[in-house]
């Protein structure tokens, strides 16, 4: 087995979702959590188990709630996603729907569009929001640092996720194919492995859970961009101002965080906490998890002086310890912020949709 010069095998390198740690990656830190970690996950599993013994369907209930806010065990997650989001009732209403969109004469844009990574909709904007993202232009280069993904992984993911992002572009055509949405589906293929289940829970998030964040005109994706300042203004309010005393716009810090769910911002296991709780709550989880991170690194963010600097601090409080600790991070995400009722967030979303559309 190929060995680096500190001793590290290659299967130490990589993480069990196929991803290879980075060169600076600390492994005494992330060691020291884990081993606490592990000890969270056990006492979750058998509270999971006991929950799902001889049934595999579950009633939304705030025992439930609360089981997936402290986190889904790993061997439970595709089952529970399924539930929570309606994917499964969708999937058993239309069995041999997915095989019947592959087996379609494919749209050859579409295909293309895949393929290359490119979005015929794509604008200056576009390529602006997607800071980082431009990486991910075609299938090979999807998760470049996951070994699952390679044209040498055997079996190689880039096959089922290329059919999942065809079959999602003919069943939704308005929104076809977008940057960010191989990001998605590679996850959702990561944890169900399967096609099929995968495809039924993109269309939860797409179609339901997040409307119009991957539509030619990204109106939802802006407009919640919009509410995030506004909530900002009122929870933390020195950012607020310095954001607006430097003419930063909130889409060039945060548009990554939306458009690809924090997938390559966060770590991969908190990403799959937030997860966990966006297919069960919904988008306000995303509003908790962003204003998170700011306020608990205010101080950090108003040391910023100037524009690139803001944009800088921004970057910087997506890594360390707080982010990698993604049970205590969790926690946080549901005090931090306060109170965050709905509808709150759909006030904001109407005078932030008219809002946008004002602006063209």
């Amino acid at each position: 087995m190929e060995r680096r010069e500190d001793g590290r095998d290659w299967a130490y390198r990589v993480d069990s979702y196929g991803f290879e740690r980075p060169e600076d990656f600390d492994y005494a830190s992330y060691e020291a959590f884990f081993s606490r970690y592990l000890v969270v996950l056990t006492r979750r599993a058998i509270k999971w188990s006991k929950l799902l013994k001889g049934n595999k369907s579950i009633q939304k209930s705030l025992k439930v709630k609360r089981y997936i806010r402290k986190g889904i065990p790993n061997e439970h997650r595709a089952l529970i996603w399924m539930i929570v989001s309606g994917a499964q009732a969708n999937m058993e209403q239309n069995p041999g729907y997915y095989h019947r969109l592959l087996e379609e004469e494919k749209n050859d844009k579409l295909v293309e569009a895949i393929k290359t990574g490119l979005e015929e909709h794509i604008t200056e904007l576009w390529h602006l929001l997607l800071e980082g993202a431009a990486e991910a232009r075609d299938m090979n280069r999807t998760f470049p640092d996951n070994v699952k993904f390679r044209k040498t992984a055997d079996p190689c993911l880039q096959h089922t996720l290329y059919n999942v992002l065809v079959a999602y572009g003919h069943h939704n055509k308005a929104v076809g194919y977008c940057q960010g949405m191989n990001f998605i589906a590679g996850y959702l293929i990561l944890i169900t492995k399967n096609e099929e289940e995968s495809f039924w829970l993109l269309d939860a998030l797409i179609g339901r859970i997040l409307p119009d964040y991957y539509s030619p005109a990204m109106l939802g994706l802006k407009t919640d961009q919009e509410v995030l300042g506004e909530l900002v203004k009122m929870k933390v309010p020195a950012v607020a101002e310095l954001m607006e005393r430097h003419g930063v716009m909130w889409t060039l810090v945060v548009s990554r965080w939306f458009i690809c769910l924090f997938i390559d911002i966060l770590p991969v296991e908190t990403v799959l906490r937030i997860w966990d709780c966006l297919f069960y709550e919904g988008s306000k989880i995303i509003f908790r998890v962003a204003l998170t991170l700011i306020k608990q690194h205010q101080a950090f963010i108003l040391e910023a002086t100037n524009f690139p600097d803001i944009c800088d601090k921004f970057k910087q409080i997506t890594k360390g310890t707080f982010v990698t600790e993604c049970h205590s991070f969790m926690q946080k995400i549901f005090t931090d912020p306060g109170s965050l009722p709905m509808a709150t967030i759909n006030k904001l979303r109407e005078t932030c949709r008219e809002k946008v559309l004002s602006q063209g």
